[in-house]
């Protein structure tokens, strides 16, 4: 049967064959599951546990994360104050339907990438998206976006397009593959690092640490940026398995592989960006002082309702005709103005 939107409204119920070269839809469908996103839902999840380990400390302390993950530094970056309201305050930050979308194929590619290789074909890959669709279907933030018939429809297809990518860019039969969403807890340059590394490959007897993205590849300018994190993974497994990975790549599914050499050099660079991130954000922890970083994102922010300094810059950018008007942003407006 082909596979279509439709095709993932099948019953997987049963516990019956699903072909001579796969296992059981039922078993597929029961693998315990480690919960990814394209936009790092995992990393996000693993920090909202972030107490302190030990002995209770003063109010001041209490604040600081139990470790750091790509997603969250990359966040606090972006603006301290937004990682206050998403890690200290955990308002809803909902992910939206590409993000959504993203969790499919990631959970697809993980099932087929475990496969031996002769089994890791189109074909496959269908059916294994018909076993996950469930698992979707049930999510709660999936629901949350009460999509109708039609949208459901494209959103399926959005996720499955994702998955089919992968064969634009690499044959996943020609992977030797080491890990797949690879739990990676480990201290890197004196920080407490975590993050869940999507596969680890073995290529010329040496680990490549491989990301997926679904989202569109980025322009030459934020290569670098982009690349930072799955550098920090190669960093993660250089201490935890005690071999330095030859490459670190992103794989922009349906479109480019992004790679680069994993050097001492730009691994004491990302580490050292590292080190910089955390040093900053215990300090504002232990102050309890988060200062906003306003600029165009803000209009794009979940917690823009909650901000007074991002109101006021929407507000400013907004007379200025500086914010696209499906700025989900905008909607602050009447209320502050």
């Amino acid at each position: 049967m082909e596979f279509g939107p439709d095709t993932l409204e099948l019953d997987v119920s049963g516990d019956g064959a699903a072909g001579e070269a796969g296992a059981p839809l039922a078993a597929l469908r029961d693998m315990p599951r480690t919960p990814v996103d394209v936009a790092e839902r995992a990393d996000l999840a693993l920090e909202d546990d972030r107490l302190l380990a030990g002995k209770p400390s003063p109010a001041a302390t209490d604040l600081r994360p139990r470790y750091l993950s790509p997603s969250s530094a990359s966040m606090y970056k972006q603006c301290a104050r937004k990682w206050k309201y998403r890690y200290v305050d955990k308002l809803a930050d909902p992910p939206g339907e590409a993000a959504l979308a993203g969790t499919f194929a990631h959970r697809v590619l993980e099932l087929l990438l475990q496969l031996p290789a002769e089994q890791r074909t189109v074909d496959e890959a269908k059916r294994l998206a018909r076993a996950v669709w469930p698992e979707t279907a049930k999510d709660l933030d999936y629901k949350a976006l009460r999509l109708d018939d039609a949208g459901e429809r494209q959103f399926r297809w959005r996720g499955w397009q994702a998955v089919e990518g992968l064969w634009t860019i690499e044959d996943p039969a020609s992977v030797t593959v080491h890990a797949t969403e690879h739990d990676v807890k480990i201290g890197v340059g004196g920080v407490p690092f975590r993050g869940i590394v999507d596969r680890i490959d073995v290529e010329k007897d040496h680990f490549v640490i491989s990301d997926y993205k679904s989202g569109r590849a980025p322009s030459m300018r934020f290569v670098d940026e982009r690349l930072a994190q799955v550098l920090l993974y190669a960093a993660a497994v250089r201490e935890l398995m005690g071999a330095t990975p030859s490459r670190a790549r992103l794989l922009y599914l349906g479109q480019s592989i992004i790679d680069i050499e994993v050097t001492d050099a730009n691994l004491a660079h990302a580490i050292g960006t590292l080190q910089t991130t955390w040093k900053s954000l215990i300090s504002d922890c232990d102050r309890q002082e988060f200062s906003p970083q306003t600029g165009p994102l803000c209009a794009w922010c979940p917690f823009v309702n909650q901000c007074d300094a991002g109101q006021v810059e929407i507000r400013q950018r907004h007379a200025a005709g500086k914010v696209r008007p499906d700025a989900p942003g905008l909607r602050v407006l009447p209320a502050a103005g």
